[in-house]
């Protein structure tokens, strides 16, 4: 069993900052690529950035320069650096993982329940 949480969403004025937390736990062999994906009403899910287990990332055009991805792999733990928010940022943010649970079995995709980010004066 694999569960992934969030935290760190909230409401914040355009300009302003927050960070993003993604907690992995369970009983799982490894945890390969991760990533931040959001929704926002009316809209289809998109990429805001990915994080493989050797650091590599990879931005949507919309966070470059302004998004930072990190993981802590000790720790099981992801995070999303967001500065210079813009309402256009508002969405629910979801953590997305590529886990094998054995060393041979199949990679499968495990998502957090979201944490809502809202971006208003």
């Amino acid at each position: 069993q694999v569960q992934l949480v969030e935290s760190g969403g909230g409401l914040v004025q355009p300009g302003g900052s927050l960070r993003l937390s993604c907690a992995a736990s369970g009983s799982f062999f490894t945890i390969y690529d991760m990533g931040w994906y959001r929704l926002a009403p009316g809209k289809q899910r998109e990429l805001v950035a990915t994080i493989s287990s050797g650091g590599s990332t990879n931005y949507a055009e919309s966070g470059k320069g302004r998004f930072t991805i990190s993981r802590d792999n000790a720790k099981y733990m992801m995070y999303l650096q967001m500065n210079s928010l813009k309402p256009e940022d508002t969405a629910v943010y979801y953590c997305n993982a590529k886990i094998k649970m054995v060393s041979l079995g199949p990679l499968k995709d495990y998502w957090g329940q979201g944490t809502q980010v809202t971006v208003s004066s």
